[in-house]
């Protein structure tokens, strides 16, 4: 059995100036490090993490959606409670798109693909999902092969919904665990990086004030 995340070492990496991304009046983006809580965990050494940090950039930051703390990348605050409001919106009406990048153990021989199995609670081992053909709920990834290296493959990932775990649990079940994951990867998969290789890219949505497409892209650094 898995140890929840309470139960885990937990050891931040240091705050960065780089962590800000992007800031107007309405929202705040922000690349969170793996390692790092997205929101606080219940417990006083589990406070430090993402939502703390923006608040302390912008006291009325409030998260809109979450990356698991091995995950690193694009996270989107809106700055008081309307601009959350519309941007939480989009996000429910999968108005926003989200690119992730990935290095997978495997050679992936096609250029393209999508999985589209359904995904529950593994209630005995949480915070583990599994795939639950009968009772999961929807789940589907969209993927595009970038590169082929020595034995790995880089893909980039397009979830069309968000489900905890989604885009690790998908990519181990067709045989291709994203490298570095404890939860689901293979022991070969594990041993080949020391963080998991898996990056929140990009974030491409309407802005909440004006409507235009704004792009926001933080690059990967595997």
């Amino acid at each position: 059995m898995h140890k929840s995340p309470s139960e885990m070492p937990y050891n931040p990496p240091p705050e960065s100036a780089a962590e800000l991304l992007y800031q107007d009046g309405w929202l705040l983006a922000f690349v969170k490090a793996s390692g790092l809580l997205s929101v606080p965990g219940r417990e006083a050494h589990l406070k430090d993490c993402a939502e703390h940090r923006a608040k302390k950039i912008d006291r009325n930051a409030r998260i809109v959606h979450r990356l698991d703390m091995d995950t690193s990348g694009l996270l989107l605050f809106g700055k008081g409670a309307e601009a959350h409001r519309r941007l939480s919106r989009m996000f429910a009406d999968r108005e926003v798109e989200k690119r992730y990048i990935a290095r997978v153990l495997g050679e992936v021989s096609e250029e393209t693909g999508e999985i589209t199995l359904p995904l529950a609670a593994d209630w005995p081992n949480r915070p583990l999902q599994k795939v639950d053909e009968e009772n999961g709920k929807p789940a589907r990834t969209r993927w595009e092969r970038i590169a082929v290296t020595d034995g790995t493959s880089l893909l980039a990932l397009y979830p069309e919904t968000g489900r905890t775990h989604q885009l690790r649990l998908h990519l181990a079940a067709i045989g291709h665990p994203i490298l570095g994951d404890r939860f689901y990867g293979t022991e070969a998969a594990r041993a080949a990086a020391s963080r998991l290789q898996l990056h929140a890219e990009r974030l491409s949505f309407a802005h909440p004030e004006t409507g235009e497409p704004i792009t926001l892209t933080a690059a990967s650094p595997f």
